[in-house]
């Protein structure tokens, strides 16, 4: 038998808590940010670039795979607020900062195991552009372009936030780097 409450249970109060969990559906334990089931299918367009079509982006037919699926599941990003230190606890957080909303995006594509600060896309991957994903990285500050597609929390028109975003933002002062193979 699977232990379920892994202390012992030393009060009737906790054995009645105990108990109300296992009544309750899944969907209210997870409700307070816990992991939600992304897209595995979603929009796309002919071709190797992305397009943006108001904050949701549609993948590229030519893509790999597996970037398609971490664009999918990057738009559900979208509506959440730029929080400091958001997504580097986990990938499935209230609000993201530059370097978890890459993360989260790198995790969903299978290309990353952990979130990492943005100091720490200094040395991911391999130096320079990559075909289908390139990330900007400095010690304070990181966001990539992802099939045309810029990837970041920051924006002169829009708020921030983890957005994707159609203009171009110049890389000076950053360092481009790119997952093996993409």
């Amino acid at each position: 038998m699977q232990t379920i409450c892994p202390f012992v249970l030393k009060s009737w109060r906790t054995m009645l808590w105990c108990s109300l969990l296992l009544l309750l559906p899944t969907s209210v334990l997870l409700a307070d940010g816990g992991p939600t089931p992304l897209p595995k299918k979603g929009p796309t367009v002919p071709g190797d670039r992305a397009v943006l079509k108001g904050r949701v982006a549609y993948a590229p037919a030519n893509a790999p795979e597996n970037i398609k699926v971490a664009i999918w599941a990057t738009n559900t990003l979208a509506s959440k607020p730029y929080v400091w230190g958001g997504g580097h606890g986990t990938f499935y957080d209230r609000g993201y900062d530059c370097s978890g909303t890459v993360s989260f995006f790198l995790h969903n594509g299978g290309l990353l195991e952990q979130p990492t600060p943005s100091k720490g896309f200094l040395s991911y991957g391999e130096y320079g552009p990559g075909k289908w994903v390139t990330i900007y990285a400095k010690a304070g500050h990181v966001f990539a372009y992802i099939c045309g597609l810029r990837l970041d929390t920051t924006g002169k028109v829009e708020g921030e936030g983890p957005r994707w975003r159609a203009e171009y933002r110049e890389p000076n002062g950053f360092i481009a780097r790119h997952p093996s193979g993409m």
